[in-house]
């Protein structure tokens, strides 16, 4: 299973919402990746930056899927137009265990995911470029609830969501009891049992901090 949380705007709970699912479906095994922007891609020279988690007390996004139970945990670090330069790392990645969690949208430019599930919250009015772009391949939404609120946003296809599942969650508390049983029922669809995670060579594409 390879699972896509994605969102619109920086702070609306990407990390929140991976980390819940990684804590209600532990047995998995899942592999969580962290895919942020780098202005200037990795360093001496390379296009990007993997680096491996190790700490489950940080403040980091990729040290909080460790806390929440990921088996192992990476921050990938790329400019937009080094995202394909990465992906031979990220499917190496994909060797450490069958499942394997993604918070980012860029992705989606070089893969088709067995499930893409943004994060909106009507009460952010920002929406980044990618999410506007792979706003309709979304199989379901979580939406942080705030009360009667309507979508803001112009210029995005906001029907679609009416024409998927959508999965409300509260602000500060990301879970939803629904969207645990939609996640689990595609991965019994696509034969992805609860796993003993691998220890595949992944060495050559990460980063010594």
């Amino acid at each position: 299973m390879l699972l896509v949380i994605g969102g619109h705007s920086r702070n609306v709970g990407k990390t929140a919402t991976a980390a819940a699912i990684i804590r209600s479906t532990v047995n998995y095994g899942w592999v969580a990746v962290k895919i942020s922007a780098h202005r200037h891609g990795g360093r001496d020279g390379k296009p990007f930056v993997l680096a491996e988690e190790h700490g489950r007390c940080g403040r980091g996004d990729s040290s909080r899927f460790l806390a929440a139970g990921a088996a192992r945990s990476f921050w990938l670090r790329a400019a937009d137009e080094q995202v394909e330069a990465a992906m031979p790392a990220l499917l190496a990645l994909q060797r450490l265990s069958p499942n394997v969690i993604v918070e980012s949208n860029r992705i989606l430019a070089y893969l088709t995911p067995d499930l893409y599930i943004p994060v909106l919250d009507y009460a952010v009015e920002d929406f980044k470029e990618s999410a506007r772009r792979f706003f309709c391949r979304a199989d379901a939404y979580v939406v942080v609830s705030r009360g009667d609120r309507e979508p803001p946003w112009r210029n995005v296809p906001v029907r679609q969501i009416r024409r998927r599942p959508v999965f409300s969650v509260s602000p500060g508390r990301y879970e939803n009891e629904r969207l645990i049983e939609f996640i689990e029922g595609a991965m019994m669809r696509n034969d992805c049992p609860p796993i003993k995670p691998m220890n595949a060579p992944v060495e050559r594409w990460v980063t010594s901090p």
